[in-house]
Parts: structure tokens; C-alpha cells; sequence
């Protein structure tokens, strides 16, 4: 949940990222997933320099620094995500190679090629994951990797209920080989897909925010914005529970190649 927006739906963004200081993840995801998906980067070193774009409070963040060598910069545009995110890493003693700023991933400070790996999980749709992937290109290295995590379409066809709904949240949502053809279009090479498991929607996602929302009810009791907040993410968890077999988050690794 990581947007870069005034609103969401139509409720303040700056509202629901202080719902979400409330969760170590602002998405569908889990540990397990994000060292699944570093299993297949390689070449890694104590020199290498990593960005997570959209970290947010930065759980994924703090499993990549625990399991994988080289410097990490975190970026979210929240500055609430980003002391969250350097608290984190402070108390797991990362703070000299982990670091969270500030900034906006259409508008990076990095030098060109000077990444070894571009990570991103559940937020490169803040920019559409067409233009992340071209835009950030730039940044690394010859034979660098970008991993992001994006949602899908698992079918060619489904209900009407469900395509609405991504119509309107997120239009770029589309069937994994539509995505595929995307990255190789931007100058990658398609390295590993796989489909995030459900439990990383129901243990991982869901069901923390149900913790999450017991804190913000009772800080905004009577706040209608709020209601409206917890109504759409209940809808959301409806919605899951309902169609989980027509879309979900899936993960994408690429290599970037010469052009």
C-alpha cells in the first residue's frame, strides 16, 4: 500500500499510511516469498547496492539485509514509512548497511548503473509497472537484477464483479505471459515468476490488519474516514475469499541485458 497519490479509493493517503504503521507489511507477502525470490539473483557481494523502492516500513527490507551481502537504501515517500524503517533496522544492528529515505521512485537519485539490484514488492503499480520497469532500467547495472512483486490476472477471462474492480484500481493488472512479454520488451531477461501462495494474503496481509485496525478504531473512534477505510479493506478480504482463483500477487525476476 504504498501510493504516491493524494488519495486511494477516495480516502486520504496520508490516513491509511498511518493505518499502516500498524503492520510489518504494507501487502500481500511473506518471508518466505521474498527469500524465495532472492534465490534466484546471484553475484551479490559485501560492495553491491541494493534499493527497495516503495519499502514502506520496510519488513521485506530487514529479511533481504538478513539473508544477502551489500548495502540497501530503502524509498518511500512517507516519512512516517521511513523512521519506522530506520527504527527497524537500528534494532536489528543493519543501520550501517540498511538505510530508509525519503523520495518518490519517479524521481530516483541514484547514478545510472550504479545498482546491482532493484527490488520492489507490491508498489511499482504507484507508477505502473510498464514505466518502472523502463524508468528504473537506467539505474543498474549490466546484468543487475529487478524484483518486483505484482498483481495478475491468473486467467484469460473472469467474473465481472472481480475485472471491475481491478479496472478501477489498478487498470495495468494483466495475465502473467502479458507480463512477461513486458519485461522483455523494457530489456530484460525473464528470469523466475512464481505465484505468491495464499497464505500470503491470509496470515501475512489479512490477518494482521485486523490487529491493526482494533489500534486505529480505537484512535479515531467516530472518524467516518476510518469506517470507510476498514469497510473497503473488508471488502477487499471479501473479494480475496471469493475469486483468490481468478488473480493474485505474483513475483518477477529479471536480469537486465545490452541493448
Amino acid at each position: 500500500m504504498n501510493n504516491e497519490n493524494n488519495t486511494i479509493h477516495g480516502i486520504d493517503v496520508d490516513l491509511i499510511c498511518n493505518f499502516f504503521l500498524n503492520t510489518e507489511r504494507q501487502g500481500p507477502g511473506s518471508p518466505e516469498a521474498t527469500l524465495k525470490a532472492l534465490s534466484f539473483i546471484d553475484n551479490l557481494t559485501d560492495q553491491s547496492m541494493i534499493a527497495d523502492l516503495g519499502c514502506g516500513t520496510g519488513g521485506q527490507t530487514m529479511n533481504l539485509a538478513q539473508h544477502t551481502p551489500g548495502h540497501i537504501t530503502g524509498i518511500d515517500f512517507f516519512p512516517g514509512f521511513i523512521d519506522r524503517f530506520n527504527t527497524n533496522a537500528g534494532k536489528l544492528n543493519l543501520q550501517d548497511r540498511v538505510k530508509g529515505i525519503v523520495g518518490s521512485m519517479d524521481n530516483l537519485h541514484f547514478r545510472e548503473e550504479e545498482l546491482d539490484l532493484i527490488w520492489c514488492e507490491g508498489a511499482i503499480y504507484n507508477i505502473g509497472f510498464e514505466r518502472g520497469l523502463n524508468e528504473w532500467r537506467k539505474y543498474l547495472k549490466t546484468g543487475g537484477y529487478i524484483a518486483v512483486s505484482e498483481s495478475a490476472w491468473f486467467t484469460a477471462e473472469r467474473p465481472a464483479e472481480i475485472h471491475n474492480f481491478w479496472m478501477e484500481a489498478y487498470s495495468e493488472i494483466d495475465t502473467i505471459p502479458n507480463k512477461v512479454a513486458q519485461i522483455q520488451k523494457a530489456g530484460y531477461i525473464p528470469v523466475a515468476t512464481f505465484i505468491l501462495p495464499e497464505t500470503c494474503w491470509t496470515e501475512h496481509y489479512f490477518a494482521p490488519l485486523a490487529k491493526a485496525r482494533e489500534i486505529f478504531i480505537h484512535q479515531h473512534a467516530g472518524n467516518k474516514t476510518v469506517e470507510e477505510l476498514i469497510k473497503f479493506q473488508h471488502y477487499e478480504e471479501e473479494l480475496y475469499s471469493k475469486y483468490k482463483e481468478f488473480y493474485g500477487y505474483v513475483f518477477f525476476i529479471a536480469k537486465k541485458i545490452e541493448q
